[in-house]
């Protein structure tokens, strides 16, 4: 009975060009290219088959910014794949065997498979504010202690009630000193993260994204001036 196994690796883009090269000399087929649109840019994934082994590589990433080597010197017919990623991915390949010059298809929009919708967008900025938030409350969970505050005038009469008016001015002078040298040690209330900031602007219009910015970065500049003083 024919078995048959299937592996994923992760391969660096620079690695393309010479396992393509590698596994042609040991006889393997090629099988496809995949290609998927992801938050960190586009994964390419590599696929070759020998003796019942399906072997994935995975191109994590791949930026507008970076170029693809081909491997059509190597396998001739991958040449529909890496056409139709750069028309539908925008992704750049170079040296195909076979260059449709980005009119293997035709089509109404560039790149139509990096279409995001309103409703991707949505989500997205969903779990960005939802990230950027759970970020923030643990950073402030692993913040130190605030220092303990002094007595309230609420406790220092509580405190002096009844006494004779020497000893009541005699602690309460104590209790006001103690205060105070608890509101020196005490620190400054800190202004928003960046992180917070982009919490609060994520999926507003740029307009109002710009003023509640500005806004949050007032009030950092302004706590930060109060711990300095």
């Amino acid at each position: 009975m024919t078995t048959f196994e299937q592996t994923f690796e992760e391969l660096p883009l620079a690695g393309v060009h010479d396992l393509a090269a590698a596994r042609h000399a040991e006889g393997w087929r090629y099988v496809q290219i995949l290609a998927v649109n992801t938050e960190e840019g586009i994964d390419l994934v590599y696929s070759y088959m020998k003796d019942g082994h399906l072997a994935n590589f995975n191109v994590s990433g791949v930026k507008q910014t970076d170029v693809v080597p081909s491997i059509t010197d190597l396998y001739l017919e991958a040449f529909v794949c890496e056409n139709e990623i750069h028309d539908l991915f925008d992704v750049a390949i170079s040296d195909i065997a076979i260059d449709f010059g980005g009119m293997f298809y035709q089509l109404a929009e560039k790149a139509p498979m990096t279409v995001v919708s309103p409703e991707q967008l949505a989500a997205r900025e969903k779990a960005k504010k939802i990230a950027a938030a759970k970020a923030a409350k643990e950073a402030k969970a692993a913040a130190p202690a605030e220092a303990p505050t002094g007595p309230t005038e609420e406790e220092i009469q509580a405190k002096v009630a009844g006494l004779d008016p020497e000893k009541a001015a005699k602690v309460r002078a104590a209790m006001e000193a103690k205060a105070k040298k608890a509101a020196a040690a005490a620190p400054a209330p800190a202004g928003p993260t960046e992180e917070e900031i982009e919490a609060k602007i994520a999926g507003l219009d740029p307009e109002k994204a710009a003023k509640v910015r500005a806004a949050m970065e007032a009030k950092a500049r302004k706590a930060a001036e109060g711990k300095g003083e």
